[in-house]
């Protein structure tokens, strides 16, 4: 057999479960580690059974012993209902869980990809956003922990690479949405379509003019792949996201339409360090990965839509 033995961080998570799926599927060994904090079995419940796969219940901010060809670390809740949850808790797993799987790459001589984050680039002042910009972040604020983490996690990883030559990859990932959210993260994607399908008033901050990006699941993970196979000079920070923008006003009118729900919309103040607009120049992976989103946001909503309403009637 050709498949590499790949370890993925958060594996049970949202992106880690459709990733852990998509390296089974391609004929790898997959060691899929989470700690369960958002991570749920239900997610991997499918790959359980298989010879090829193993799950293993341990938090990276301790550190793990084990060989593997390559790391993907995806591990940190990525929603601010979750990740303000225990902020300290959230740093110390994006900074010492990144130094662990570090210091596994460097041992192991393995490739490492890190999941970094838009929210990097805080509430930009350049738009859309590009991998040379350096961000407008608050570094005290609520939002702190994971835009804060992240990019020391970043400092981490570009200084394994030029101390020790580890083979690394950052990708900074813009807004994703799909199958196998958590029902409860407080992303606006799940938020808006949970309340719709309840018939509950969809919640929006501020006046709803301010925009995100959307990106299919589907288009993330094999974005993710292909920056994994990509030359070893390549390291990034890539941008991968949609750049197709919409103000959270047109997704909540658009989730009320697919979802044929009787839903009113109801508005809220903004949150703090909220940014007003989000949206990725994917120039870079164009051009280096022939990568670019090709799931539209109706036929991504309706299969997201579908996950969420089975999983509410169940």
């Amino acid at each position: 057999m050709n498949g590499k033995r790949i370890l993925v961080t958060g594996g049970a998570g949202f992106l880690g479960s459709h990733l852990c799926h998509r390296l089974i599927e391609n004929g790898h060994e997959v060691l899929c580690v989470d700690n369960f904090f958002t991570g749920r079995r239900s997610n991997v419940t499918a790959l359980l059974d298989h010879s090829r796969f193993e799950l293993m219940r341990h938090d990276v901010t301790f550190p793990l012993y084990v060989e593997v060809d390559e790391i993907y670390n995806l591990a940190c809740p990525a929603s601010p209902v979750h990740y303000q949850f225990d902020p300290v808790q959230t740093t110390k797993t994006s900074v010492h869980g990144a130094i662990n799987m570090l210091g596994l790459a460097k041992r192991t001589r393995a490739r490492i990809f890190q999941a970094s984050t838009s929210e990097v680039y805080g509430d930009p002042a350049i738009h859309p956003q590009t991998e040379s910009y350096w961000g407008n972040v608050n570094p005290i604020g609520p939002r702190s922990c994971y835009d804060e983490g992240k990019r020391c996690a970043e400092t981490l990883f570009f200084d394994y690479y030029r101390q020790h030559q580890t083979n690394i990859k950052v990708a900074r990932i813009f807004n994703t949405y799909g199958p196998n959210m958590h029902p409860n993260d407080g992303r606006v994607v799940s938020n808006f379509i949970v309340q719709a399908l309840q018939g509950q008033p969809l919640t929006i901050y501020g006046d709803g003019s301010q925009t995100r990006s959307f990106c299919y699941v589907d288009d993330m993970i094999e974005a993710f792949c292909r920056l994994m196979a990509s030359p070893p000079d390549l390291t990034g920070p890539v941008n991968l996201g949609n750049p197709t923008e919409f103000t959270m006003r047109e997704l909540a009118e658009l989730t009320i339409e697919l979802t044929g729900s009787r839903s009113s919309l109801s508005f809220a103040p903004l949150p703090v360090d909220d940014p007003k607009q989000r949206r990725p120049d994917i120039t870079l992976a164009r051009e280096s990965l022939q990568w670019e989103p090709k799931v539209p946001l109706k036929a991504g909503l309706e299969k997201t839509i579908a996950y969420f309403d089975a999983l509410l009637t169940t």
